[in-house]
């Protein structure tokens, strides 16, 4: 073993590798510059690149992004006062604070160094992780991977949003859409509709692009302004902020432990870390005077946690294929594109890949911090740029990853559809990554499922790994209503002032703890259960094996709609209207650009787009707009001359490409 770690050592770095990884460490800093989009929009937009590459050489361009991402979001977090992701909400309350008193540069240094040391804690623990695990990895057989599927699937439903039910119905939604396709045990299509393109099943790039870029944009589109309206200078401190670090290197440690734990927990990571290593801090400090209002702990230690997570959740991708985060559901996606099974083949057969993943992990931390150490100036200069003027170019880079995915115009048609599906999710405050990971996840569910049932009969689920994973399942669905009962009780006996929470969109309500339903939640409600209808009609006439799957998936999603509705109406939920006008018109537009797409080409189509929305939604100069809209075009020209692509040729196109 020691062989391979020093041979997967020497590939990270040859210099394919690191010109790679650092592609994809750069990409990740403009992702984590821009609040919102995350990790997941990040790595879909890098899927399409990911056909004919050699696997070693992707994985460290993927690394580089899942590295530093949650190392860019620092910036937003601090000087803009807005989470760049969930997982960095506890660091807006210290570090825009000290950005408010001069104190962004110490705030940000600190930071970076912080995030640095726990990426490599967390690169430490993973390997500890695959050396430890490793014999217990190859003892499962087909049926502990399919119930330990399961466990990850109802750990993410429960875990990743404020609704448990909405959440499980989100995970069923997600098994359903992953289900459309040739079932893999009888080779029978379901729920494609007749329509070719669905034949093969949605694409994993189209539905990640779709359930979270497109509404992100969305949403930053509704402000019309900067990506923040005040931003602050940076000020001196630099060397302050690594002296912090030093001076509080035991809460990194252990900030970074901690991180690196929770994170091999799937759906528990990004959501809480943050604040569960922000509440140490403040509990392990003498003073505690100054949090919340500039104490440089509270930036310390979600920050030493963050980068750590995010190695912590490869340890279930790597080892069970089950997804530790929202990006690593996408990262999955990426292995299987590359050819490689997560699971025995990772420590098995593809060890050295392994370790090449832990390696780059641990370098790319290094390169994400150095890098944002040196571009923090102009980052922060670009910050005070308007949204509307980076749209364009996000959207047409959007619309260029997500063609790549079958090279057809199904592509930008289903991109569209899952958009709209991701901003009602999105206002109406359902999980929108438990769907994705429902989605990823819905094939080898499947797959292990019916080898389970192949090749070990009756006394597939009666092995006792089973049981106890079954018993761990049930679990992760009692504990959060049992918490849920205690903290109502404990509600009952405060102040309401107290339980305002805030955020249209959300399940709670708004009012006094009184849970509300909203005209998007009844929307979505018929549609699922249309779905269900059209899933029960389609497979009727189906095999046991083909459609047993597509069931239960529409037992998840029914079950869960029954659930919510006695819940609601057990606490007399009052009702709320959520207005959808402004995201319908960026909608309607997004289907308009697909039209003229297959009407003038993709190129002629996306330079038009862009020069238009410069002129007269961003208001740009004309010769700044035309700058802009041309590089859009050499973009799309250059990448079809490198990559070999044939876009969708329109009338403007055929004329000038002819």
């Amino acid at each position: 073993m020691f062989d391979v770690l020093l041979s997967s050592l020497g590939q990270v770095f040859t210099l394919p590798h690191l010109l790679y990884m650092m592609l994809g460490v750069s990409i990740g800093l403009i992702v984590g510059i821009i609040p919102g989009l995350g990790g997941i929009a990040g790595m879909s937009i890098l899927l399409p690149f990911l056909y004919g590459m050699d696997p070693a050489i992707a994985l460290g361009m993927l690394m580089g992004l899942v590295a530093v991402i949650p190392t860019g979001d620092t910036f937003a977090s601090v000087l803009l006062g807005i989470p760049g992701s969930s997982a960095s909400q506890a660091t807006v309350l210290d570090g825009f604070s000290l950005a408010k008193q001069g104190q962004a540069a110490r705030a940000l240094s600190s930071a970076f160094l912080s995030s640095m040391i726990g990426g490599l804690i967390g690169a430490i623990v993973l390997t500890l992780f695959i050396v430890v695990a490793r014999p217990v990895v190859l003892s499962f057989s087909s049926s502990e991977l399919f119930m330990l599927t399961l466990l990850g699937l109802s750990m993410v439903a429960v875990l990743s949003g404020g609704d448990m039910f909405k959440g499980l119905a989100a995970c069923g939604l997600g098994l359903l859409v992953g289900g459309i396709g040739m079932a893999p045990a009888t080779g029978e299509f379901r729920l494609n509709l007749d329509i070719d393109y669905l034949y093969d099943g949605l694409p994993l790039v189209v539905v990640g692009l779709g359930i979270f870029a497109l509404p992100e944009i969305i949403d930053l589109l509704k402000g019309r302004g900067a990506i923040a309206n005040q931003t602050y200078a940076l000020g001196k401190g630099w060397r302050q902020g690594f002296g912090d670090v030093a001076r509080e290197r035991g809460l990194v440690m252990r900030c970074a432990g901690a991180g690196s734990l929770i994170g091999t927990i799937p759906g528990l990571a990004g959501s809480v870390v943050d604040w569960l290593t922000y509440g140490h801090a403040v509990q392990s400090a003498k003073d505690k005077s100054q949090f919340g209002k500039g104490d440089i702990r509270g930036v310390i230690a979600p920050e030493s946690a963050n980068n750590a997570t995010a190695c912590g959740a490869m340890v279930p991708t790597l080892l069970f294929g089950i997804p530790g985060s929202g990006t690593a559901a996408v990262f999955l996606g990426g292995l299987l594109l590359l050819g490689l099974q997560p699971g025995i083949g990772m420590i098995e057969t593809h060890l050295d890949l392994t370790y090449t993943i832990i390696w780059s992990l641990a370098l790319a931390n290094i390169l994400g911090a150095a890098l944002c150490l040196g571009l923090a100036g102009p980052v922060a200069s670009l910050t005070r740029v308007r949204f509307v003027i980076l749209a364009p170019l996000i959207t047409t880079l959007i619309l260029f990853a997500a063609y790549q995915a079958t090279r057809s115009t199904g592509d930008l048609i289903a991109l569209g559809l899952v958009g709209l599906l991701g901003v009602l999710m999105k206002r109406a405050g359902w999980s929108r990554p438990a769907f994705l990971i429902g989605f990823v996840l819905a094939a080898g569910a499947e797959t292990y499922f019916y080898q389970a049932v192949q090749f070990q009969g009756s006394s597939a689920f009666a092995r006792p790994g089973v049981a106890i994973i079954a018993a761990m399942i049930g679990i992760s669905l009692f504990l959060p209503l049992l918490q849920h009962f205690r903290r109502k009780r404990t509600q009952a006996n405060e102040p309401t002032s107290q339980f305002k929470r805030d955020g249209a969109g959300d399940s709670e309500a708004q009012e006094g703890g009184k849970l509300r339903l909203s005209n998007i939640d009844i929307l979505l409600f018929i549609g699922l259960l249309a779905l269900s209808l059209l899933t029960w009609h389609e497979t009727r006439q189906m095999s046991l094996l083909g459609s047993v799957f597509p069931l239960l998936a529409m037992a998840i999603i029914l079950a869960s709609m029954a659930a919510e509705v006695v819940r609601l109406t057990l606490a007399g939920a009052g009702w709320t209207w959520l207005p959808l006008r402004e995201e319908m018109l960026w909608i309607l537009g997004f289907f308009a650009l697909v039209g003229m797409i297959l009407s003038l080409g993709l190129v002629s189509s996306a330079i038009l787009f862009c020069l238009g929305f410069l002129l007269f939604i961003a208001k740009l100069k004309p010769w700044i707009a035309v700058i802009l809209a041309a590089g859009a075009g050499v973009f799309l020209v250059a990448m079809a001359h490198f990559m070999s692509l044939t876009y969708p040729s329109g009338i403007l196109d055929a004329l000038w490409f002819r």
